[in-house]
């Protein structure tokens, strides 16, 4: 899959395509049935599949203290989107110049000379342009005089209700794990970097990989059972602490895995944590006795959530 940041990165090559435009924040089921029906007519037609996003998204640019947390990076949107049959990602920098394009100018810039798009699938209620004045009609329009094909995504619905990143979200955030992993297809899974923390919980018998996030905001915060995968005899199951460690006087959001039977250095490694079963909030105790109580208390809980499994 190769990516291509900015307009400005295009060649030759990279005209000719049948793509699709939007977040694909998390990459979910309804996601997914896009990309399925994207590729389908993709291979039909005899084009490179394309996928069009922003970074960053247009909510965090306009309104970037309101905006919902991502459920994915970058790094980790793109990571997910390898899974399918997309053959390019290009990602648009959404800034002040980008917004300032009139619904004419992006269809014009973007899809015709830039990607010379032959076939583009997007939602029904897609809106684009300066002031969202561009709609899934005008696009059409435009197609059909310009000599592209516009055709609406196919909804994915699970319980009656449509499939999307909002309904994600509002799983994760209500603990309800099984639910976000039914709308995503898979576990919910956070990425990063193992990096040296300040050790306290070896301190109190509880070493743990300590993932920077990168992020400011979480879908999800507090003590998770998880697995970890990217190291040897994956997967290897644990107990996190998703939040800012507001005991230690902690600010930035952090990822703290403890892994059971586990004692070997794995600073830099790239990891990925599946969370499986939330058990309970982050919460502020007056002292580390305290905290390394209520740790044995969440390890004890994910050991037997583990052990219930098997």
């Amino acid at each position: 899959m190769e990516l291509i940041r900015g307009l400005h990165n295009l060649r030759p090559r990279h005209r000719g395509c049948a793509a699709t435009i939007g977040n694909f924040d998390g990459v979910h089921l309804g996601h997914q049935a896009v990309l399925g029906q994207l590729a389908e007519r993709a291979a039909e037609l005899g084009l490179p599949m394309v996928l069009v996003t922003f970074e960053p998204q247009p909510q965090e640019f306009f309104s970037p203290v309101t905006a919902p947390p991502r459920l994915t990076r970058l790094r980790e949107k793109l990571e997910a989107l390898r899974r399918y049959a997309v053959e390019r990602v290009l990602v648009l920098r959404f800034d002040a110049r980008l917004a300032a394009l009139t619904a004419d100018q992006f269809i014009q810039r973007v899809l015709v000379d830039g990607l010379d798009i032959r076939y583009l699938v997007v939602g029904d209620d897609f809106r684009f342009g300066r002031g969202r004045a561009g709609d899934f009609r005008l696009l059409q329009e435009t197609g059909a005089r310009v000599g592209f094909q516009v055709v609406n995504m196919h909804t994915f619905a699970i319980g009656g209700a449509r499939v999307s990143s909002t309904r994600v979200r509002t799983a994760l955030a209500q603990g309800d794990l099984e639910a976000a992993e039914a709308l995503l297809g898979r576990p919910y899974r956070i990425s990063g970097r193992v990096a040296a923390g300040e050790q306290r919980g070896r301190t109190i018998g509880f070493p743990t990989a300590n993932i920077h996030l990168h992020r400011h905001q979480s879908p999800l915060q507090g003590v998770y059972a998880v697995e970890l995968f990217g190291l040897e005899q994956e997967p290897l199951p644990g107990v996190a602490n998703l939040g800012r460690r507001p005991t230690v006087g902690g600010t930035r959001l952090q990822l703290e895995v403890h892994l059971f039977d586990f004692d070997r250095e794995i600073y830099g490694r790239n990891v990925h944590v599946n969370f499986l079963r939330r058990i309970r909030d982050e919460r502020t105790f007056e002292s580390f006795d305290a905290l390394r109580r209520q740790i044995d208390a969440d390890a004890a809980q994910a050991r037997a959530f583990f052990g219930s499994r098997e």
